[in-house]
């Protein structure tokens, strides 16, 4: 796992080798296929951006050479930072423009995402600014730039040029800007403090679905990452971040100005109960750290996936590609199936005798692990946990725990809710986990994106990983590049997620919806825990009670390999092994978590996709279905590979009524290829 030829932006005898200039000075920068091109423009003293793809164009004499055409997916947009001693947004002075010989290679192995073994290249773009602005104390900007096929990134850092040696961080110039008749598929920023509890913002509000870029947010807010655009016939574009630690806060993406320019938006002041800062406090690189410590004076990367089709959005891997562990992983961690009681029997199935029958079920599925949720502290007890942790090892399961993350910052009342908001405590229960044999926590009801809750998010993960436990975060931010940073690092929900099938109809009448938005939109740049694959027809212990499933049962397995996490909290509950049909539970004892490869075929966000996820030598291919009438798919199995039709040797529909579903062998034509016709809010999985 290395970055070879990584670039170093402190290099302090060529600083001041180059001299202001009174013209623009440009640069270009083209990925390594020459496809995906980044201009960078500082002039007037101030740094701007923009961005696109080149289409080939045919010659239109034979034998003459082909010819390219840039197309533009981000339009001019600024770029700088302000700080607490200058404003790096204005009167910049470039002193140095770095252009690494060759470009940079990414070779890494990610235990869980879209894809385990990832080789990609950039080349990169590194300027070293200054300003004549007072009090900056010396400081100097410089921004990086790497540009892969597809994916652009840019990070700031800030070094120390004289005696300051720390700055904060109020705000950013950074920007994006869009032509005004692209549309977009965004979720909204809550307002903070608000909601149940006083949880919000846990990044679980509704979404804008292909509307005006120009559609200002309900709350007035802005857009939470990842946000995915629609610039018609040129094609598609994702913007999010990645590399947020306890170093920076998180952000988000402001409302558009009527010109289509949307800004980096800092942390609400409401959010952690109004404690902490909005901005974030960076400690400055110097000649005689800043080579050996790779954290000091960086600012999060942006990041942008674009191209003509949706396939660079779904397959990308720029989240981890510009990132680095930041620490060793005490054991081999490995992806886990578990059990829940709660999301279809609720808060009274946190007692002793239903999580035996749900350790229970997950022995009978052969499944790694089983969630024990919000409550057992009140209704069980420790003394109660710890039998049942000898129970799951004499069954063969590994325990997952709940916990509320809560200090001092909402007013969730679930138990075990001052165990993980402080170290000390944090430690003492991670050793009784760890003696108990748990594989994992669930933790729940975090404080928004300040600088203070991502302190608390990286000191949950770091001392848990002391104790080789995962974690999944519920009610929380959306992932920043944590799988490949923190190596036991899970999941996270950032989503309106399953819970809310059993809450509202109006949500279950929309579930094909939001399942054929995900894999284009949330699911893109990091995990997701959303907890899903109901086959009970009614949302309840009881049976005839409860909300109404919409969707047919092949949609909800489905939905195991549309929604990517390696630790899934399915919502299988007891009653499925003989209410199902057995090729049903027998697809589910045997689906993975965890992928070596992912493909889009085809599809649109919000009304159908067709993708594939490989595991080991398997490919699992779905085809969902959203739209109001019946779509017919032709899927050929090709596009993954020659041979990889052949080994496709069971096709799970839902029949022609889409009620009645069904295992069959798949019959390809003679040129290898398989139509069907799914019914709304239907499916057909390939394996």
């Amino acid at each position: 796992m290395k970055t070879t030829a990584k670039l170093s932006f402190v290099i302090y005898s060529l600083l001041f080798m180059l001299s202001s200039s009174a013209f623009a000075q440009t640069y270009k920068v083209l990925s390594p296929d020459g496809l995906t091109y980044l201009n960078v423009k500082l002039a007037d003293g101030k740094l701007s951006y923009s961005a696109g793809y080149r289409t080939i164009v045919k010659a239109k004499k034979k034998g003459a050479k082909a010819d390219t055409l840039d197309v533009p997916m981000v339009l001019d947009s600024p770029l700088g930072v302000y700080t607490n001693v200058a404003d790096f947004s204005k009167d910049l002075t470039l002193k140095e423009a770095i252009r690494p010989k060759g470009v940079i290679k990414h070779s890494y192995h990610l235990r869980q995402g879209k894809q385990s073994e990832i080789n990609n290249e950039e080349n990169s773009l590194g300027l070293v600014l200054t300003t004549p602005q007072r009090r900056n104390g010396g400081v100097i900007m410089t921004v990086q730039f790497a540009v892969f096929n597809n994916n652009i990134a840019y990070r700031y850092r800030f070094l120390q040029g004289g005696e300051t040696g720390a700055i904060v961080i109020t705000g950013e110039a950074s920007g994006f800007r869009l032509p005004t008749d692209a549309t977009a598929f965004i979720c909204q920023q809550s307002d903070p403090m608000v909601g149940w509890k006083r949880t919000k913002p846990s990044y679980e509000e509704g979404y804008i679905w292909d509307e005006s870029i120009t559609k200002r947010s309900q709350s007035g807010h802005g857009w939470t990452f990842p946000c995915l655009f629609h610039e018609g016939d040129k094609g598609w574009l994702l913007i999010s971040e990645t590399g947020v630690t306890s170093n920076y806060c998180g952000t988000h993406l402001s409302d558009a100005t009527p010109d289509g320019l949307f800004t980096i938006a800092f942390p609400m002041e409401g959010e952690n109960n109004g404690f902490g800062s909005t901005g974030a406090q960076l400690g400055l690189a110097n000649s005689k750290t800043s080579a050996n410590d790779e954290m000091t004076g960086y600012t999060p990367w942006r990041t942008l996936t674009f191209g003509p089709s949706l396939k660079p959005i779904v397959e990308t891997t720029i989240a981890w590609d510009v990132v680095e562990p930041l620490y060793e992983p005490s054991i081999e961690y490995k992806g886990s199936r578990n059990t829940w009681s709660w999301i279809m029997w609720q808060d009274a199935s946190i007692n002793f005798d239903d999580q035996i029958k749900y350790i229970d079920l997950a022995a009978a599925l052969g499944w790694e692990g089983c969630l024990i949720d919000g409550g057992w502290y009140e209704h069980i007890g420790r003394e109660g946990m710890e039998k049942l942790f000898a129970y799951c090892k004499q069954k063969g399961v590994r325990p997952w725990v709940w916990y509320n993350s809560n200090g001092a910052w909402n007013d969730a009342p679930q138990c075990a809710r001052q165990a993980m908001h402080n170290s000390i405590v944090r430690k003492k229960e991670m050793k009784w986990l760890h003696d108990g044999g748990v594989a994992g926590i669930k933790v729940d009801f975090f404080a928004g994106d300040k600088q203070e809750t991502m302190r608390v998010y990286e000191g949950i993960l770091s001392d848990a990983n002391d104790y080789g436990i995962q974690c999944i975060f519920h009610g929380c931010t959306l992932p920043r590049g944590w799988e490949r940073m923190y190596p036991n690092y899970c999941s996270s929900e950032a989503v309106l997620a399953s819970e809310n099938l059993y809450f509202s109809q109006g949500f279950c009448e929309q579930e094909a919806r939001h399942a054929c938005l995900h894999p284009f939109v949330r699911n893109t740049t990091a995990s997701m825990e959303y907890g899903g694959t109901v086959l009970q027809k009614r949302l309840h212990k009881e049976p005839g009670k409860g909300n109404t499933r919409r969707t047919s049962d092949v949609f909800e397995l489905a939905t195991a390999i549309a929604f990517q996490s390696s630790g899934q909290n399915f919502a299988l509950t007891p009653r499925n092994l003989t209410e199902q049909p057995q090729f049903e539970i027998d697809f589910m004892k045997q689906v993975p978590t965890t992928w070596d490869e992912t493909r889009f075929i085809d599809g649109y966000p919000g009304k159908y996709i067709v993708m594939a996820r490989r595991h080991a030598d398997r490919w699992y291919l779905i085809a969902m279905n959203a739209e109001a009438a019946a779509k017919t798919i032709t899927i050929d199995p090709s596009v993954l590979g020659n041979s990889v039709g052949k080994s496709f040797t069971a096709l799970l529909t839902d029949g022609t009524d889409g009620k009645t579903p069904q295992q069959s062998v798949p019959k390809f034509d003679k040129r290898g290829r398989l139509t069907l016709t799914i019914q709304p809010q239907c499916a057909a999985v390939l394996y």
